[in-house]
């Protein structure tokens, strides 16, 4: 049922994903697609507060629910707006990158505080799985349903969000039985799943939290070098001679291309999640696999500092995104088997939300930069070369961060929620 979940999730982003990239590009560019992701921070100031206020008073089922019914609410209102043919590229693309962090990291949250480090290890990978092959679904439903406008993408999603929380609430009664674990902190010691999740302030856990620090420092890497990649790959298509050929429509040729090069990136990374990442978890460990992806980014941006070419440059970001969706995302959501529940919870949200979209604003500025001085490909491709070395440098201090909580286990889970609070 989780990977049921998972899959209704990532298929719902991705019709929502395919219906906001010609809204966007086609409506202002590739400079403002990258200005854009980085509002969403500014966004994320005010929801993370609002979500942390909501965590204090109401368990995990009720916090989950809620978000999700927020995020089938809007949608209704966009379709709508979609339907009359308003210009929403803008807000649309906003709420989508909102709607992706929060959505996503609320299935992952749920799925390492019900199930124990021990089964996390063998059963992520299968929830991995399931997030790939929703992401593919949803690739391929998109391209279906795209004829018949936005708006159908968007009720679509809507639909699927509904089903989500249904099977929310049935996982939530499951995960409560004594069969649902295999190990438990001591009962007086662990929080039970109908508390609030959290007493002190959202943004006090998270400076205060060595572990959280690491983690947010390694995705606000992560997304500031694939958000230059995102921007340079925008900026070639826009700029390709077969835009601009006589008898071609843009927005089709645009529309086309992205879907296409979705449905690459969800293919290989569906194959990797099914051949590769529990092979490399078992083999290697959770540690090792999370130098996979920046091995691979490292490779993809030191050839283009040679061949920037759209073609290559295709080739090198459905390698990274790939990755990132199978290897990266799974191994980076199993650091958390072993946080306390406020730290799944509460710091985690932080983490995949605002801290994930400081790195939108750090490669709005880059590009911002590169718009007025006219940087090459090569260079934006220079400077990710260096933001990656300063990647595997984190990754060693947190894999060293991971190693003494696996080591000190269940001792430490049963006190660290009282510890994180304060």
């Amino acid at each position: 049922m989780m990977t049921l979940i998972i899959f209704l999730v990532l298929m719902a982003y991705y019709l929502l994903k395919t219906a906001r990239e010609p809204l966007i590009l086609l409506h202002g560019g590739a400079e403002v697609k990258s200005y854009a992701a980085a509002g969403q921070a500014l966004l994320f100031l005010l929801a993370v507060p609002v979500y942390g206020s909501l965590a204090k008073r109401v368990g995990r089922v009720k916090l989950l629910a809620s978000v999700y019914l927020f995020f089938a609410s809007n949608l209704i209102i966009f379709a709508v707006l979609a339907r009359a043919h308003s210009n929403i590229g803008v807000a649309f693309y906003l709420w989508v990158g909102f709607f992706n962090m929060m959505a996503v990291a609320q299935v992952w949250s749920f799925a390492a505080d019900i199930y124990t480090p021990e089964q996390g290890k063998r059963l992520f990978a299968v929830l991995g799985v399931g997030a790939s092959t929703g992401a593919v679904a949803g690739a391929a439903a998109a391209k279906s349903l795209s004829a018949f406008g936005p708006q159908a993408l968007m009720a679509g999603a809507m639909g699927l969000l509904v089903v989500v929380v249904l099977l929310l609430v049935v996982v939530d009664r499951l995960a409560r039985t004594p069969v649902a674990r295999v190990a438990e902190p001591p009962p007086d010691a662990q929080p039970k799943p109908e508390e609030p999740l959290v007493s002190g302030g959202t943004f006090s856990l998270f400076i205060r939290d060595k572990y959280l620090i690491l983690a947010g420092s390694v995705t606000l890497l992560l997304n500031w070098v694939n958000s230059n990649g995102e921007y340079l790959l925008g900026r070639t298509l826009l700029a390709s001679p077969e835009v601009h050929a006589a008898g071609v429509d843009p927005e089709k040729f645009v529309g086309a291309f992205i879907a296409d090069y979705f449905e690459w990136v969800t293919v290989v990374g569906l194959l990797l999640q099914l051949f590769v990442v529990s092979r490399v978890f078992s083999k290697f460990g959770v540690r090792v696999a999370l130098f996979f992806l920046p091995g691979v980014a490292f490779v993809g941006y030191s050839l283009l500092l040679t061949a920037p070419i759209l073609s290559l440059i295709r080739i090198a970001k459905i390698s990274e995104n790939s990755l990132d969706y199978s290897i990266q995302k799974t191994s980076f959501q199993a650091l958390f088997l072993v946080a306390s529940r406020v730290e799944k919870y509460v710091g985690k949200t932080v983490i995949d939300t605002l801290i994930l979209r400081v790195g939108d604003m750090c490669s709005a500025g880059l590009v911002a930069v590169a718009s007025l001085l006219s940087l090459s490909t090569s260079t934006m491709a220079g400077i990710n070369l260096a933001l990656i070395l300063t990647w595997l440098v984190i990754l060693v201090a947190i894999g060293r961060e991971h190693k003494r909580r696996s080591e000190e286990g269940e001792e430490l889970l049963a006190l660290e929620p009282r510890l994180a609070v304060g």
